[in-house]
């Protein structure tokens, strides 16, 4: 069990980001404090564009006299293959799973750090459908389907939190490292609540906002959102000993 914050790892898989890539990390080291954060980790992959690399490479250059940056080329395929090899690579006492795209908010990392400080054994997960969150630009379609799943998903697993599909939180890095992960695409971001669920690890919802990408493609299809059903029934049903390294 994690028994205090010491400092967090930022983990920031890119693909075809450049210009949120570097809001993401100028707003973190622009609003939190220099001692809370261990490292950031850009991930990036053989599809990853040449000017999203550029983009690293060059933030690495600008902060390296002030916080520990690096690249990390994934070997795993896939960005849950990658967010599992930063897993294992932080140094952080926790660790923060979010895109580098803007559609998690960068300013919402000061909160995270204040809650896991306080509450350094939990996970703290940023909730849209909280008062105080929201969507900006997501499909109507989208919107109706993402509620009756997260509905469902709650009260198969018998918890309430109310945004357990998005892929926006801190974590006891220990705890990260202690468990046996499967998926590599997508469904990763979902068995990443699920397996700490079943594990008795205890979650606390702060309400954040999306925001629609305003550069570069999504990597997931809508239909492939669908996947999202078969990882909640593998995941239900697991004992400690099958979840855990």
């Amino acid at each position: 069990m994690t028994k205090s914050f010491q400092n967090v790892t930022i983990l920031l898989p890119a693909m075809d980001e450049t210009y949120s890539l570097k809001e993401t990390v100028d707003i973190i080291a622009a609003t939190c404090k220099k001692a809370d954060i261990a490292e950031f980790i850009f991930l990036l992959c053989d599809k990853t564009t040449k000017d999203s690399r550029e983009t690293a490479e060059a933030l690495v250059r600008e902060y390296e006299k002030k916080l520990p940056i690096y690249i990390h080329n994934q070997t795993l395929p896939f960005v849950g293959g990658a967010i599992r090899e930063g897993f294992d690579l932080a140094k952080g006492s926790h660790v923060v799973l979010m895109s580098s795209d803007l559609e998690t908010d960068p300013n919402v990392i000061q909160k995270f750090i204040e809650k896991a400080k306080k509450y350094p054994d939990r996970i703290i997960t940023a909730s849209r459908w909280r008062k105080g969150g929201g969507f900006k630009d997501y499909s109507k379609v989208k919107l109706v389907c993402n509620l009756v799943f997260e509905k469902m998903i709650g009260m198969f697993y018998f918890v309430r939190l109310t945004d357990i599909t998005y892929a926006f939180r801190i974590f006891p890095t220990e705890l990260m490292q202690s468990i046996r992960w499967t998926e590599l695409k997508h469904p990763f971001f979902l068995e990443t609540a699920l397996k700490p669920i079943r594990l008795g690890v205890r979650f606390i919802e702060i309400p954040a906002h999306w925001s629609a990408r305003t550069e570069g493609v999504s990597q997931n299809s809508f239909f492939a959102n669908f996947k999202y059903f078969k990882t909640a029934w593998n995941n239900r049903f697991l004992k400690k000993e099958d979840i855990l390294k």
